[in-house]
């Protein structure tokens, strides 16, 4: 067996480490975050929203993108054990219905902005997302911006 070089190992540009190529890592995540909001698209607009963001990582994980990328996944098991521990928890909230909608416009649109984008730069744009994911909850933008706000600073 010949010995490989780097080169031969699709050595990652920075790290050296084999297996990584940012060109098939960013056409991964790109790829894999068309198709998982493709399959959202089955679960309505949170599930294209959320499903855009699984299928980054998933894409993603063809290199290095995934190590980058948010998982919705995680974000959701964590704002679901820590919705009523928040300033802005009101009593009667239903994490499904109400919160959860509001916590996924930050976490997974966070990724379509720069790493040093503020979310109050892009509230307009995020506010749109809310009112075409927020299917049956009863907060109005006020209120879910809280939360959304909250998810974005998280990943950021």
């Amino acid at each position: 067996m010949s010995k490989e070089t780097k080169k031969d190992l699709n050595a990652d540009p920075i790290t050296g480490k084999p297996g990584s190529h940012p060109v098939g890592t960013g056409v991964g995540g790109v790829g894999g975050a068309a198709a998982g909001a493709a399959i959202g698209t089955m679960a309505g607009p949170l599930g294209t929203l959320i499903g855009g963001a699984i299928g980054a990582v998933v894409g993603g994980g063809a290199g290095h993108a995934a190590a980058e990328a948010i998982d919705p996944t995680r974000e959701e098991a964590y704002w679901r054990a820590e919705h009523a521990n928040t300033s802005y928890y009101q009593q009667g909230h239903d994490f499904e219905r109400d919160l959860h909608p509001a916590y996924a416009v930050g976490y997974a649109n966070r990724a379509r902005y720069p790493a040093d984008a503020r979310f109050e730069d892009h509230e307009h744009d995020l506010r749109r997302s809310w009112e075409e994911v927020k299917g049956d909850s009863r907060l109005a933008w006020d209120d879910a911006r809280l939360a959304s706000r909250d998810a974005w600073n998280r990943v950021s």
